[in-house]
């Protein structure tokens, strides 16, 4: 009779969800070899092949697929009777501060994980631009922030801040956008977004026309306005959704690299914040 290693089947799926062994590694606390060496492993006792490399990456192939959806049940029971007998489990609220284009792009592969791990914990999350999350009367009403910074923000705010990663700024639409030849049409957010503010401030540098034809503090409001062809966008590359697709002008300045930040200001349950803040920093790490 042989037995499925439930470390490994968790090393498996989080590869899986994360698509990548080098970030499964770093959420597990184990270096790329020594994951690659647990799915050798699993492969070799179910002899069959469970991802096909593509580049330099490794896809999961329909076996891969297979296996996935029992790991997945096997695991959330192993977890199920981990918590039912541990006295110790945490609770509590964590109240999380989150530009809505990170929510909508990290949250949904974050949240099932996390409540799985951390049943008794309620995640309270708030949505809004990082200067008003990191406002002197709202700042303290989270005990985890993710915000975008200028690399020269004031050192007030840097000196709590962790970068996660610089990202990249690029120019955004909706597929199939043809761009007017007088003027660029702009979808942006309201002011106090480091994204408008890296816009308007390079494109007052070049002589091209354009104009705001839309603001909306909400990202789906925008993207539902690109979806009209009413205007490009910017935002940080490592959170581009794949229904818009980068584009390239020779009217469209190069931005500057921003800072992608944590500032974890948590006393009374740093474990499950800390947590929290590594299956962040797993999912925009590059």
């Amino acid at each position: 009779m042989q037995n499925l290693s439930l470390t490994v089947l968790r090393t498996f799926v989080t590869c899986v969800e994360l698509g990548n062994f080098h970030k499964a590694g770093d959420l597990l606390g184990r270096s790329q070899p020594a994951v690659s060496l647990q799915i050798k492993k699993l492969e070799s006792q179910l002899q069959r092949k469970l991802f096909n490399k593509v580049g330099q990456s490794y896809k999961v192939n329909n076996d891969g697929e297979k296996l996935f959806a029992y790991a997945q049940n096997m695991l959330a029971l192993n977890d199920e009777i981990f918590n039912t007998f541990n006295t110790q489990t945490l609770r509590g609220r964590l109240r999380l501060g989150i530009p809505s284009e990170f929510a909508s792009a990290i949250l949904p592969s974050i949240i099932g994980e996390f409540s799985q791990r951390y049943p008794e914990v309620s995640l309270d999350v708030t949505s809004a631009l990082s200067q008003h999350l990191l406002a002197p009367n709202s700042i303290q009403q989270f005990d985890l922030i993710l915000a975008l910074l200028n690399s020269d923000e004031n050192t007030r705010i840097l000196s709590n801040a962790h970068t996660i990663r610089k990202d990249e700024l690029v120019w955004v639409a909706y597929r199939n956008i043809r761009l007017p030849h007088d003027s660029l049409p702009l979808v942006l957010a309201p002011e106090g977004c480091i994204y408008r503010q890296q816009v308007i401030e390079h494109l007052k540098r070049q002589t091209h026309l354009w104009k705001i034809t839309y603001t909306n503090p909400d990202f789906y409001g925008l993207i539902a306005a690109m979806k009209q062809g009413l205007g490009i966008t910017v935002l940080a590359r490592s959170i581009v959704p794949d229904e818009l697709v980068i584009v390239k002008d020779k009217r469209l300045p190069k931005l500057p690299k921003v800072d992608i930040c944590l500032i974890n200001q948590d006393n009374q349950h740093p474990q499950v914040s800390k947590a929290l803040s590594d299956y962040i920093k797993t999912r925009l790490t590059p």
